[in-house]
Parts: C-alpha cells; structure tokens; sequence
C-alpha cells in the first residue's frame, strides 16, 4: 500500500507542489501554500460509492450517475431539467437565491455556500429558513458541527418568541450535531431531505484522511464529496463557511468553483442590518441584494426598508441621495463626502462602499472642468448603511457630495441626484430611470437632478435636466 506523502497545497487555486515555494507557480499568489498530506489510497472513485450506496438504500437518485453518458442537446427534453424551486418564504432570501418572487428559491441538487463573518448571524438566517422550508412541506436536516442539538432547540425556540409551542413543520425538520462525514452521509440518506444544511463546512471531517479538519485536504475533498451527494440525490445542500480576515470563504479558493452558488452574510454585528448578496450564482442573478434587520427575535426582512425616506434625509454640505439599482430593487442611498486639510503631493484619497477608482476620476473631472482645487485636500467618501454603490449611476451624487463638502454648501430639502458624469463633465443617461424616479417619489423626494431625455416622471416630481456638472453644481446653495 502507498504510504501518504508530504505536498503543499494553494489555498487560492488548491493546486498541489511537492515543495514549498513563496509563490504558487501556478496563480502566482504569495504565501498561499499550506503543508498538507496526501494518501494515494485514498483516491478511489467516491462518486460510484455515493451512487451505489445511495441507489441501494431505496432513495431516489441515479445509481449509475458515476458513469454518465453523453446525450445529444436536442435529445434533452424537460424532463432533464431540474424541478420547481424550493421557495422558504424568507422573500429577501429567496430573492437572492435567485428567480422570479413568489418562486424565488433553491433549486433541487443545487449546492450553495453561505460564507460571512463569526457572529454575524448565518446560523441564525439558515435556522430561520430551514424552519420555513419544513412548514412547507419539505424535509429539512440541520446538521450543526459547532453546537449540541439542545443548544440548536434553544436557539429556535428563542427565535419563535416566549410562549411560543413547536409546530408548523417542526416535525420535519431534523437536527444531527455531528462532524463525521461518513455518518452524516448516512444519515442523509435514511432521512432523504429536500434540503440539506452543513453548519459549518469548516468542522467536517473524513476519517479516512490523515489530515485534520479544517485542513485543505479536508475541505476540499469533503466539500467535493457533498456537492456530489447533492447531484446524485437531487436534495439542495447548503454549506455555511467562515471568512477570513481577508473577506474571503476560508479555505482553497476551489470551494467556490464547486458549489453552484456563493451568497455573503455581510454587515456589523454591532448595527442592526444584514446584507445578503450572492457573488456567484448558476441558477439567477449575482446583482440582487436581500436586506434584513437583527432582533431579539431573529432576522427581519426589510422589503420595504431599502431607502432613505426624504424626511430623515436632512439638508447638510456633503451629503446627496442617490436612486440605486440592486438587480430588480432600488435602493434610496445617501453618498457622503468630507474635505480636510492636506499636503500638496500626499493627500489622502480614502473611500467606503464606493469605487475608489470612481472616486479619483471624479476628483480629476471637478478639477478639469469645475475649477474646485482639491490636490492638497484630504477627501473621504462613504455611502451610509453598507450599502456598496458600484454602478455609474451615483457619480452625479457623489460629485455633489464632494462639490458641497468643499464649498460648504447642500442641495435643497427632497433633493436627490443620477446621472453618470464623463470625463469631459458632461452628464449621461442611466438605465431604468422610471424605476428610479417611482422609488424616489414613493419616499417622498419631489426634486431629481438627472441627465438630458429623462422620461416617465411621477406625479409630484419635478425632473431638473443637466448637461454639464457645472449645471448641476449651480443647484447646491
């Protein structure tokens, strides 16, 4: 029998070298190799003993998927295809899972990977869904690798709220607290869920492999081994994953190229609001963003809590609102911008939830084309309530927060500002402007600063035209 053997392994691209290197020769990441073990005998083919094993437990399944066939695209019908979506009735989740409301959700033998920092709430959405999922009828096991089943109940049962009994699904909803992969297979396919939830992938292990859990070997090969489960059986597994300091989904960057979808928990856990947004996603849009809100009780969607009404939006010098797009839903968001002194050469240039690379352009266009003398001025510009604002279409308002900020002056009360700025100052056309105007005057803005050509304007609100940033800039006072 071979005996296992030394490698190094990338954690950006989980090639494998037999030496250590600074640089991974192939993704050119720097310190990225971590020392691992590798078992030659333990690369048997995994996928024919899932199959084999879960067509011999009477579940339903392919127990010949381990060796497919190619079929002709034309000879694929609808009966390939995958069946109706898993809604949770979680809308902000669903959302972002992908489709269209009211059948947003999780497509069956789908794998999603939730990743998000420590005590930002994953368990906490994932519980929340995983009882909707089972008041709908489908079959849910939880499998915590990080707390007992009892401290999973106190957990639902605070979420349900005092006084509340078990019911609506409960009885479908199953809890494993366990860390072996081989009997948490097993007790997959006695249970035969709709929905399967890995609490975290972090914890799970494989005996069969020298190394220890939350080692690259071991993620990478449990992680594979699921996915597949997820294929063969046709339940949507959901694996929950820890970050970095970095940001980014511990382990091998080969995580996020198995699953079909990568969502992120965002937010501080010292505020109340969450962010859910997907990076990656087969089955739907990466743009949608699910808002929710912390509470005793749990996690609280917000369908309706995505902007800034204009009552609250007080006029004040750096500060303009911006009608968002986020995939189908816009968002009212408030850009701000301050000026400090600085030193000629070594100004500052910091920014928060907007494009830095946005931010100098736009610098260097008031600059060019409004005359403002910023090159020994300190600028910071962030957008309020971690929302990110990537789209070209907060140019106009982040330009006015900086324009404002310098000058001392604010746009008028109800006030707020679209528009895409060119480098030569000029200001163009965005999409979905009618969405936009109807957000913004739903929440009671009456005044928009906007390009040239804008149509659809609701009642009550009045469409200012702007050619050139120059004109916008004569609306601040």
């Amino acid at each position: 029998m071979a005996k296992p053997r030394r490698v190094f392994v990338c954690r950006s691209c989980g090639s494998a070298h037999s030496r250590w290197t600074g640089k991974c020769p192939d993704c050119a990441a720097w310190d990225s190799l971590e020392e691992s073990t590798f078992d030659p005998g333990s690369e048997r083919d995994v996928q024919k003993g899932i199959a084999a094993a879960w067509g011999a437990s009477g579940a339903e399944g392919d127990a010949d998927a381990s060796r497919p066939v190619a079929v002709a695209l034309a000879e694929i019908d609808g009966t390939h295809e995958p069946a109706t979506r898993l809604p949770s009735g979680i809308d902000e989740l669903d959302r972002v899972l992908g489709g269209q409301l009211p059948a947003a959700g999780l497509v069956p033998g789908s794998a999603v990977l939730v990743g998000g920092e420590p005590g930002i709430g994953k368990s906490t959405l994932l519980l929340q869904a995983a009882r909707a999922w089972a008041s709908q009828g489908t079959r849910v096991l939880y499998v915590s690798s990080e707390e007992s089943a009892a401290q999973i109940a106190l957990r639902a049962r605070r979420l349900r709220g005092p006084g509340a009994r078990a019911g609506g699904g409960d009885e479908r909803l199953m809890i494993l607290a366990d860390t072996n992969l081989t009997r948490l297979v097993e007790q997959a396919r006695k249970a035969r869920p709709g929905v399967l939830i890995i609490d975290s992938i972090q914890m799970i292990y494989k005996p069969d492999l020298p190394a220890g859990p939350g080692s690259v070997t071991q993620l990478r090969r449990c992680s594979a081994e699921l996915v597949y489960l997820a294929k063969v059986s046709g339940m949507a597994v959901v694996l929950v994953g820890h970050v970095t300091k970095d940001g980014q989904v511990a382990g091998p960057r080969l995580l996020e190229h198995l699953v079909d979808a990568v969502l992120y928990f965002e937010g501080d856990r010292y505020h109340a609001h969450r962010i859910v947004r997907a990076v990656k996603n087969r089955f739907g849009t990466t743009l949608e963003l699910g808002l929710f809100e912390m509470t005793d009780a749990g996690l609280i969607p917000l369908p309706e809590g995505a902007g800034l009404p204009a009552a609250q939006a007080q006029p004040r010098p750096g500060s303009a609102v911006c009608p968002v797009m986020s995939g189908t839903r816009c968002m009212l968001v408030e850009l701000q911008a301050l000026t400090a002194t600085g030193f000629l050469g070594a100004a500052k240039r910091k920014s928060s939830g907007v494009d830095s690379n946005r931010l100098a352009m736009l610098i260097a266009v008031l600059e060019q084309h409004a005359g403002l003398r910023l090159a020994d001025r300190d600028i910071f510009a962030s957008s309020v309530g971690g929302v990110r604002v990537a789209e070209p279409a907060g140019d106009l308002a982040l330009l006015l927060a900086i324009t404002g900020a310098h000058y001392k002056r604010s746009l008028p009360g109800a006030t707020a500002a679209v528009g895409e700025v060119g480098l030569g100052g000029e200001l163009r056309p965005v999409s979905q402007c009618e969405a936009r105007l109807r957000e913004a005057a739903r929440l009671g803005y009456t005044t928009i600063l906007a390009p040239p050509g804008v149509r659809g304007a609701p009642k009550g609100v009045t469409v200012i035209e702007c050619q050139t940033i120059g004109r916008a800039i004569e609306h601040l006072s």
